[in-house]
């Protein structure tokens, strides 16, 4: 339940060229097996005269991968791709690889590097979130005590929404799980008795 994941934020891009023959890596999340071959016909539909689509894809639910080499010799095109989306380790994210064929024959060791390359270029420009197991702390203060609570919230490393000033301060602090339930004593502490704290169940959330 504690284990941190990490998903690309958003699509990404990046070519390699071996040998005349262009690779082209496109990344994007994809939280579903759906959402991923969505986005696999969105790419074989922009390239249609393309020699191959390689791709390969991870997600989160049941652990699910899947990879195919379309049209590559076995093992040289979508495995090397799945290997760089482990390795990096991602998850919930599609990789497809286009290649227009330049002409010169690349041998199963040349492929496996090239699409491995390829892979290994989007995933160096995508902006990648960290998920941890977290808990969201949602406060409402009197006045006197907003800026302690504040001053202990940010020596805890917490992520702190902007507040909300009316009779009193309202405000959510964001906090990993190994961490909030002592950041929440200190509170509580503070508000002499915990009233005005409210600890949320575990979720996970960029962090």
């Amino acid at each position: 339940m504690n284990d941190a994941y990490r998903v690309p934020a958003a699509r990404a891009t990046a070519t390699v060229v071996e040998k005349k023959s262009a690779f082209i890596a496109a990344l994007s999340p994809a939280g579903t097996e759906a959402e991923a071959l969505a986005f696999l016909d969105e790419i074989r539909a922009a390239h249609r005269t393309a020699a191959h689509n390689v791709y390969a894809y991870a997600l989160r639910q049941n652990a699910r991968t899947r990879y195919s080499d379309d049209g590559e010799p076995a093992k040289t095109a979508g495995l090397p791709v799945l290997g760089v989306i482990t390795h990096a380790p991602l998850v919930d994210c599609i990789i497809v690889v286009t290649r227009y064929f330049g002409g010169t024959l690349l041998g199963t060791g040349g492929l496996v590097r090239a699409y491995t390359a390829a892979a290994a270029a989007v995933v160096a420009v995508t902006h990648i979130l960290t998920y941890r197991a977290c808990r969201t702390l949602a406060l409402t203060l009197p006045y006197p005590l907003y800026e302690p609570a504040r001053r202990l919230l940010e020596a805890a490393g917490a992520r702190i929404e902007e507040p909300r000033f009316a009779a009193d301060v309202k405000l959510n602090a964001l906090l990993p799980a190994d961490t909030a339930d002592a950041v929440a004593a200190q509170l509580r502490e503070l508000l002499r008795g915990g009233e005005g704290l409210t600890v949320s169940d575990i979720h996970f959330a960029p962090y």
